[in-house]
């Protein structure tokens, strides 16, 4: 990628917020409620007002960002997504399953093999969307690249993933990264993906890889052996003729235990985490400036576990309070070390007119 031209002097990136994470629960009780009443379509809107106001609030060099997108832009992008991707999807699988089980196999397996692809290229195109509403000083940003070309890496990776049992996968979430962000641009400002040989990950991702190995097989036989003792394992109705009806204990018990396990998973695999964003982040170069990340550990952690908790108590009521938390975290962590020639940046071609409906038909959104 070649580098930018600069013909005025660079500035220092200095990041801020001024974010009131309160003043969200009356917007997560207001978009909860409307969705409730319109059956989830209020959605769209209650998104692109969440984004609006964390925008707003986040500044660099003490301007802030703004978020043009738009709730029927999602709308509209959910229908396409909807019509051209989940109905026909829905309508081969249901209509193979009339062909035996053969024909079945034959048409169903390549279309889920085909998930990588489009969840990979969802997730380009909901990113792309949302670089193109972001504006600030009045220049949009922008998304260089291919979503298909991002959705078939995601499909490789994910192969390699497998194939080595996982140790792919730090390398896989670099590469990923990169065709991502280093396809970002400010206006006409590129940014330049420079990886720095001291972010090791490999290292955090070993320990997590080993927890996760000793942590399933204790975590297994602790539960069978408290399954087997406590006499908990369902056992066949009189005659044994009806099969066997899992017990309400029996069922908390199992439940209790990949809750248990899930949040095991969170701590093993929490350096890895931290040290994977440091990595991305500290990879960006804009000019002369590198961003960097001061995230540590335990302070991911609490982020990550203090949110799962607010969004099953609140049964997904506080997702935006969650997400402007979230965004406050990050943005308190977030700095730059450098100049770069910001007032360079020329305007970038507004971008795709509707966003995120493939995503948003996967059930997934950035924010």
């Amino acid at each position: 990628m070649q580098d930018q031209t600069e013909t005025s002097e660079g500035e220092t990136l200095a990041f801020s917020e001024t974010l009131d994470v309160r003043s969200f629960l009356g917007l997560s009780l207001k978009n909860g409620l409307l969705n409730l009443i319109t059956l989830t379509l209020y959605r769209f809107w209650g998104r692109t007002e969440v984004r609006r106001r964390v925008w707003s609030h986040v500044k660099l060099n003490g301007e802030a960002f703004e978020y043009t997108g738009k709730g029927r832009e999602l709308f509209i992008g959910f229908l396409i997504a909807l019509f051209t991707v989940g109905l026909p999807f829905l309508v081969i699988v249901g209509g193979a399953q009339f062909l035996g089980p053969m024909y079945a196999l034959l048409i169903i397996l390549p279309l889920y093999l085909g998930l990588p692809v489009l969840v990979g290229a969802a997730i380009f195109l909901a990113f792309r969307y949302m670089a193109s509403r972001t504006v600030w000083r009045g220049v949009r940003f922008h998304l260089r690249g291919s979503p298909w070309d991002y959705g078939l890496a995601n499909l490789g990776y994910g192969l390699l993933v497998g194939l080595t049992l996982g140790w792919f996968q730090p390398a896989a979430s670099m590469r990923l990264a990169e065709k991502m962000w280093g396809g970002l641009s400010f206006g006409s400002l590129n940014l330049r993906w420079v990886p720095r040989a001291s972010d090791g990950i490999y290292g955090p991702f070993a320990i997590g890889w080993i927890g996760f190995v000793i942590g399933y097989f204790v975590f297994i036989g602790a539960y069978m052996g408290l399954i087997m003792t406590s006499g908990l394992l369902p056992t066949p109705a009189e005659g044994g003729e009806a099969p066997a009806q899992p017990t309400f204990v029996f069922m908390l018990v199992t439940y209790a235990a990949f809750f248990v396990f899930a949040l095991y998973m969170l701590l093993v695999f929490a350096p890895y985490q931290a040290a994977l964003l440091r990595a991305i982040i500290g990879s960006l170069k804009i000019g002369d400036a590198r961003f960097e990340l001061k995230l540590k550990t335990l302070d991911l952690l609490g982020l990550t576990v203090s949110n799962i908790i607010l969004v099953v108590v609140s049964l997904g009521f506080l997702s935006p309070f969650v997400q402007a938390r979230t965004a406050r975290f990050m943005i308190r962590r977030l700095s730059a070390v450098g100049t770069a020639p910001l007032a360079d940046a020329r305007q970038a071609r507004k971008g795709p007119g509707s966003g995120e409906g493939l995503a948003d038909a996967f059930g997934f959104s950035p924010i």
